[in-house]
Formats: C-alpha cells, structure tokens, sequence
C-alpha cells in the first residue's frame, strides 16, 4: 500500500468509497493511488438514508471542514477550513429542533451528539456536506469522516479510516474535494 504523504498545493479532486463484497458495514476509500480499508454504516451504503437507520448515504459530498481535538494533537493542515472541538460543543440528530443537523453548544436539550468524546473516533472529523443545504428533516444527520473503531466496527452511517490516516489526508483535502459513495 502507498503511503498518503501530504503534498503542497496539490489536493484530491475526488475521494471514492466503495461496500466491501461480503461484508455491508466495511469499504474500501480510494484517495489518489491508496486504497484503504474502512467502516461503514451497520445497514451499509444505502440510497434512502433516514434518520437513525445505521446507513452510509449513497451520494456526493464536500467537506465542509475539519474539527480536531487540540488537546489530542496539532492543528492538521488543509485546504478546507479547520476548528478546535471544545468540549460544550455538540452536533443536533433531533429531526424536532430547528437546530437538526447543526452544530450546537452544549448543554443542549433536545438529542444530540457529543463532539468531545472519549473514544478518539472524533480526535480529527471531516464534517461532510450531507443533508446541509437545505436541511430536510429525518434525511440523516452527523454524516462524518472519523477514525474507526477497533476491527473496522460499523458506524451510525459515517465512513471511519485508521486513526492515523485522516491528519494525512485532511493534507490532500481541499475546496473542490468531494467524497463520492457509490451505491
């Protein structure tokens, strides 16, 4: 396997993510010449995606931007905008809240994700531009890229790569980039 080393003003145009055969919660995510292994949603790459249903939406997505956790790491470097996690800060999956799919400050009433988390799955977390513009309700929030779990554990309906991986790939991530799921 190729080694994703970052390189200067050259980013991806396109990041591919494919279900591997067998196995419906597991991929492979094609950036350039590196294919690597990683999770997927517990119902797989799915057409409809629904609030809750354990899938990865089939689609094409920017990034929007990378979060990191400072006290974990330093600021990764790419050319999409980058922001600390704090720890009030939480993501809203309550398809009620007009705030559905949005950043929010904790405390926060209605249901919500935690950014700040314990596990290291949201240490670096490219935040993908699903269901964001406009906002639908019930179409699934907190769609992300975030480290996997141990032995590839499905996700909520994320996509997850080896923890080491994403600060070299957030290096290679830029405006145009999209993440394409192939369905």
């Amino acid at each position: 396997m190729k080694s994703l080393a970052p390189v200067k003003r050259s980013s991806l145009d396109v990041i591919r993510v494919f279900r591997s055969p067998g196995a419906r919660h597991r991929g492979r995510l094609v950036a350039g010449p590196v294919s690597l292994p990683c999770a997927l949603g517990s119902a797989g790459i799915v057409r409809r995606k629904r609030e809750g249903d354990g899938g990865t939406p089939a689609a094409g997505m920017a990034v929007l931007g990378i979060r990191y956790r400072p006290d974990r790491g330093p600021r990764p470097l790419s050319g999409v905008p980058v922001s600390p996690i704090r720890p009030c800060d939480g993501w809203c999956d309550d398809p009620r809240s007009p705030r559905y799919n949005q950043p929010v400050r904790l405390p926060f009433g209605p249901s919500h994700e935690r950014m700040w988390r314990d596990d290291r799955l949201y240490d670096i977390v490219f935040d993908l531009a699903w269901n964001r513009g406009p906002i639908r309700r019930g179409r699934g929030s907190a769609i992300f890229l975030h480290a996997a779990r141990p032995g590839f554990a499905p996700t909520e309906g994320c996509i997850a790569i080896r923890h080491g991986m994403l600060r070299r790939l957030a290096s290679r991530i830029g405006r145009r980039t999209r993440i394409v799921v192939h369905g």
